[in-house]
């Protein structure tokens, strides 16, 4: 919901418990996009460092059918597809996309060749942008600061070209670009995409892309919206039942850590 206008860094916490119940606390940027229907996660385990997706060892010559690029050039990846929870969720749920941390107000680009089929704003969302490409593949973009205006419904786009511009729109926990690629409109993973070409439709990656891990990521961001931070504070408090000392379950540990971390 997630997906951006701020001129500041994006950075949060990924936490996870070792040993005898430390707390070990590692960097990373998260942030909350809209998600689909909640899922149950079957274990939970910390967010991992993402890096950028590969390019090909040695792409195929030749004109190909479709070749995708990177929407903010330089920047990584810091949540990926998969079951995700945040800091105040009950469950993992379907992070549909992936996010990726940049400055308010820098430039975000097309990733493949293809036509402006939507733009606006919507709940959780925000501000967004979505072009269509061969293949039945949409790129959806979300959380923007702004669009660019010349990206009309109907508009063609190489990859590469400018449509919008990194922000902190919609639910959002920082400046940063959530990005979907949609097939026949459902949500695939997008990095079995970005930085690789593919000579024929038969190429494209759809079915594997369709894969879910049943790993659930505990994310935890820097700044934790107010009205979230409420609801944390609230499950704690009934967990401990008004004894200061009482021992918390392993989620509950990290939600305290986060709040007690995260920036007003």
């Amino acid at each position: 919901m997630t997906d951006r206008p701020s001129g500041h860094g994006f950075a949060g916490w990924a936490l996870t418990l070792g040993g005898a119940g430390a707390l070990a606390l590692a960097l990373i940027a998260v942030a909350h996009a809209a998600l689909p229907a909640q899922i149950r996660p079957q274990t939970a385990q910390a967010a991992d460092a993402i890096a950028d997706p590969e390019p090909e060892t040695d792409p195929p010559s030749g004109p190909a059918f479709l070749a995708f690029g990177q929407p903010v050039p330089g920047r990584k990846i810091i949540s990926p597809w998969g079951l995700r929870k945040l800091p105040w969720e009950d469950h993992g749920r379907l992070h549909a996309g992936v996010d990726i941390a940049a400055g308010a107000g820098e430039h975000v680009l097309a990733v493949a060749e293809g036509k402006v089929v939507n733009r606006g704003v919507a709940m959780g969302y925000g501000n967004f942008i979505e072009v269509r490409h061969p293949g039945g593949l949409t790129s959806f973009y979300a959380h923007l600061g702004s669009v660019e205006r010349r990206m009309k419904i109907g508009t063609p786009v190489l990859a590469g070209t400018p449509i919008a511009r990194i922000g902190n729109g919609g639910t959002s926990t920082g400046p940063h670009l959530h990005l979907e690629i949609r097939h026949d409109g459902e949500p695939i993973n997008p990095i079995l995409f970005l930085n690789r070409r593919f000579q024929t439709p038969a190429d494209l990656p759809v079915e594997m892309a369709t894969n879910i891990s049943p790993r659930v990521r505990i994310a935890y961001v820097s700044t934790i919206p107010q009205s979230k931070r409420e609801i944390m504070q609230e499950k704690l408090d009934k967990a401990r039942g008004g004894k200061r000392h009482r021992r918390l379950p392993h989620d509950l540990q990290l939600a305290e850590l986060a709040l007690r971390n995260s920036a007003d």
